[in-house]
């Protein structure tokens, strides 16, 4: 029942959409209908500055990791991953959005796997801030990053249910990030730009961004 109960959990924590509620509630503004459409943190980063976007990446990045953690912990590192892959499908698809696109699933699923195997996560945020140094983009860092996960929980020795975790995470976050990867194909994929002009606003077209 244990085992059940963080699953549902995990799935429920993930489906807080953060990024849309604090738009909607502070600015009175829909965030689907700026910059990418996207309610993750780096649309709401890159309209409303890092004072909004770096809140909503902690909470994402926090509601991947509480329940992973929790359920390692308490039970076992299957219930961990369970979990933490849940909140993953619940940033996606989120519950109390109706089951509406959400997330690109990248920070929440960094907490995940920050929850059930910290060294593999570390690592990960690792490669990522390299590859999105380099190039500054953030969707190639993110699919660079979780292709990573599985090789590195391999190579440390984790249980197979992290191993497992690392390579479904890859998988989705490719398919999530499939625009951004043709993009990146035909060179017009945006670079990031983090901190918003002074005085920009929010314009309501959609530019290609990615979003964790």
């Amino acid at each position: 029942m244990l085992f059940a109960i963080l699953i549902v959990v995990g799935y429920l924590a993930g489906s807080i959409p953060a990024g849309y509620w604090l738009v909607r509630v502070t600015k009175g503004t829909d965030i689907r209908t700026v910059g990418s459409g996207n309610v993750g943190a780096t649309n709401v980063w890159r309209t409303y500055g890092r004072n909004y976007g770096l809140p909503v990446m902690l909470f994402d990045v926090a509601k991947g990791l509480i329940p992973a953690l929790v359920a390692t912990l308490t039970v076992s590192h299957l219930a961990g991953v369970l979990a933490g892959t849940a909140a993953m499908v619940g940033h996606a698809r989120p519950l109390f959005m109706k089951f509406q696109k959400g997330g690109k699933m990248v920070a929440t699923t960094g907490g995940a796997i920050l929850g059930v195997a910290p060294l593999v996560g570390l690592a990960a945020i690792a490669v990522f801030l390299v590859v999105f140094l380099i190039g500054r983009y953030v969707s190639l860092g993110s699919i660079v990053a979780t292709a990573s996960l599985a090789p590195i929980a391999a190579a440390l020795g984790e249980p197979w249910p992290v191993i497992v975790m690392g390579g479904v995470a890859f998988v989705a976050v490719v398919v999530l990030h499939r625009t951004n990867i043709a993009r990146l194909r035909t060179g017009t994929e945006s670079r990031a730009n983090l901190r918003r002009r002074k005085g920009a606003a929010a314009a309501p077209a959609p530019t290609p961004t990615p979003t964790p």
